[in-house]
């Protein structure tokens, strides 16, 4: 027992490997270099006499007794990891956190989480990334994203924090191009900017269980250009309502079909350790909680 305890370190990078599927992810997100990766989980694997992966050039993947131990030990380093929530209050809660926010609503995070949460919890440390693309949370090592929309989570998990309500805008000049939009019929004659991931535009979803593939020769994969799009008449737009606002109330964007009730996306929070966040990872999750909710 003792001779496994002296070897955190490999237990660490073992499960750090399996989660990510190479060492040199997992050396990534750990600091450390491949092959310290590789050697640290090679004398893992001497200690237990038993081989943990099976290597080639191309696929790593685990052995039955790998499985097995990752099993055993994964919920054992994820209480670990939040031990140290147990002594902390939540003023003296310390540490670092890399955080993934989508783009548009990141923008609209920012000046509270700037002005309110890191003034009132000074011992946390935030390095926040900003992209509507879905970040792998592990390979590109996130402690906690926050995503709009529908995705496979792939193991993590995932914690629905609101329904944030859509709508579809256009510019006014194109509807002067296009006439009045009075039915949902309409919107299969209109051109949109559509908000597209991988070459796959998503869908515009009605409560009521109506879709409809939005047409286009625009695809973007951001809001903050969809929406920019929009204003220039290149397309409708189908965005978060609370992006657009303040393009609504000026008159730069006109919503259409208005007593159509649209489906409303998840805003989620996502985290790659256990079942809980650890006491950070909550207290910045509930600020944004709270914050969506009020501003709602």
């Amino acid at each position: 027992m003792q001779g496994l305890l002296s070897e955190t370190a490999g237990l660490v990078t073992f499960v750090r490997t399996v989660q990510t599927g190479s060492f040199s992810a997992a050396a990534k997100s750990l600091g450390a270099t491949p092959s310290s990766a590789s050697k640290r989980v090679s004398r893992l694997e001497v200690l237990l006499g038993a081989k943990l992966f099976r290597r080639s050039t191309r696929v790593l993947t685990l052995t039955p007794e790998g499985e097995a131990f990752y099993e055993r030990v994964m919920p054992l380093l994820r209480e670990l990891e939040s031990s140290t929530d147990v002594v902390q209050s939540h003023g003296a809660t310390s540490g670092h956190l890399r955080v993934s926010l989508p783009g548009e609503m990141g923008r609209l995070l920012l000046g509270p989480i700037f002005s309110h949460f890191m003034q009132a919890y000074p011992g946390i440390s935030l390095e926040i990334g900003m992209t509507d693309r879905h970040v792998d949370i592990l390979r590109d090592n996130y402690d906690i994203a926050f995503r709009v929309g529908h995705s496979d989570h792939n193991g993590l998990m995932s914690k629905t924090l609101s329904h944030l309500d859509m709508v579809l805008v256009a510019a006014p000049s194109l509807i002067e191009r296009y006439g009045k939009v009075e039915e949902t019929a309409k919107l299969r004659e209109l051109p949109f900017a559509r908000y597209s991931v991988q070459g796959r535009p998503y869908p515009v979803r009605f409560a009521d269980g109506l879709e409809i593939l939005p047409r286009g020769r625009l695809d973007l994969d951001s809001a903050t250009a969809i929406k920019e799009a929009a204003k220039l008449g290149l397309g409708v737009a189908h965005v978060l309502k609370r992006i657009v606002q303040k393009d609504i109330d000026d008159g730069s964007l006109v919503v259409l079909l208005p007593n159509y009730e649209l489906e409303k996306l998840p805003f989620r929070a996502l985290h790659a350790f256990g079942r809980m966040p650890n006491l950070r990872m909550q207290l910045l999750t509930d600020f944004v909680t709270n914050f969506i909710r009020a501003s709602a």
